[in-house]
């Protein structure tokens, strides 16, 4: 019977506290708390887009006009934010096609966005589509801060070519150190649907024949490369035996090979039943979840460590 009255008792409690709150609603006074928190409601943030900079110096001996072309790179960023991270995106296109492009997946994130175009086949040859691809994430280390950006928080990403081209310059450090870039430094690689092995492009100019179907590795290949140190990746590809060229097979012998020689933080997401180009469209929920997971790492080891007090606490009875 107590319990009944405390029910009713609570009912009625909830009646008026509710009639008096629409009462106050149809008089238009509201806590004064309300608008305060609607007006601090942040507003959305902008972006600017810059575009066709130029990341080889006219002074380069490299930069031929056709280098001024295609050495070119579009940043889009947050505005008037300080400490943003950025992400580099290399396109595909068999290191012969494709233009720069910023995926409008990666955009509205907070982040800035660096669209990369690079030098192509026939035009040129290995190992100049790798030097571009280090060239201007060199341009990004180096610049990203005065654009208001965190070059400790910089991650590289690219689509197929472009996958192959994170995998190349994140792994073999020579690329970036002749521009006194740490390829370590980089937050994170995120090669999608790349090749492994010696791309096939490559090997069509060393004479290897048929190209896409007599795989090599040498020193042109992330392969070659694998070591314990890298930065932390996450490989990305379509479907077992769907993928362009077994390439879901292929990534999986490098994740394991990476695994082997000691890295601790790699990962291999398999779009079940995507082909080639369809886990270039569906890759980016997985790119910007791991994205995202990183920075959330960075931040939690950027913050100062907490010493233990020297007086904790006493419980119990004290006299």
């Amino acid at each position: 019977m107590r319990e009944l009255l405390t029910h009713r008792a609570n009912a009625r409690t909830l009646f008026l506290r509710l009639s008096a709150m629409l009462g106050m609603a149809l008089a238009g006074v509201f806590p004064s708390g309300s608008t305060d928190a609607a007006e601090a409601e942040p507003q959305e943030a902008k972006y600017i887009l810059d575009k066709d900079i130029a990341y080889i110096p006219q002074s380069d001996p490299s930069a031929s006009e056709y280098a001024q072309k295609m050495c070119r790179l579009d940043l889009y960023r947050p505005e008037a934010v300080r400490g943003f991270p950025t992400v580099v995106f290399y396109h595909g296109g068999g290191l012969r096609a494709g233009k720069r492009s910023v995926p409008p997946s990666l955009t509205r994130h907070g982040w800035a966005v660096v669209g990369v175009g690079y030098r192509l086949h026939p035009e040129v040859q290995h190992p100049v589509y790798i030097e571009d691809a280090a060239a201007a994430l060199a341009w990004t280390f180096k610049n990203i801060e005065a654009k208001g950006g965190d070059p400790k928080k910089i991650f590289v990403t690219g689509i197929s070519a472009g996958g192959y081209l994170t995998a190349m310059v994140g792994l073999d450090k020579t690329y970036l150190a002749k521009h006194d870039v740490d390829a370590d430094h980089i937050a994170g690689l995120i090669p999608v649907t790349g090749q492994m092995i010696t791309h096939q492009t490559v090997r069509k100019e060393q004479g290897i024949e048929p190209s896409r179907f007599r795989p090599t590795i040498d020193k042109y290949a992330p392969l070659y490369h694998v070591r314990k140190d890298t930065p932390p990746v996450l490989c990305i590809t379509g479907g077992w035996g769907v993928d362009l060229l077994m390439r879901a097979e292929e990534n999986l012998y490098f994740v394991s090979m990476m695994k082997l020689v000691g890295h601790k933080a790699i990962q291999h997401v398999v779009i079940e039943g995507a082909n080639h180009g369809r886990c270039g469209a569906e890759c980016w929920p997985h790119v910007i979840a791991f994205i995202e997971t990183r920075l959330a790492e960075l931040d939690a080891a950027a913050q100062p460590a907490v010493a233990p007090d020297p007086n904790p606490l006493q419980t119990g009875n004290t006299r």
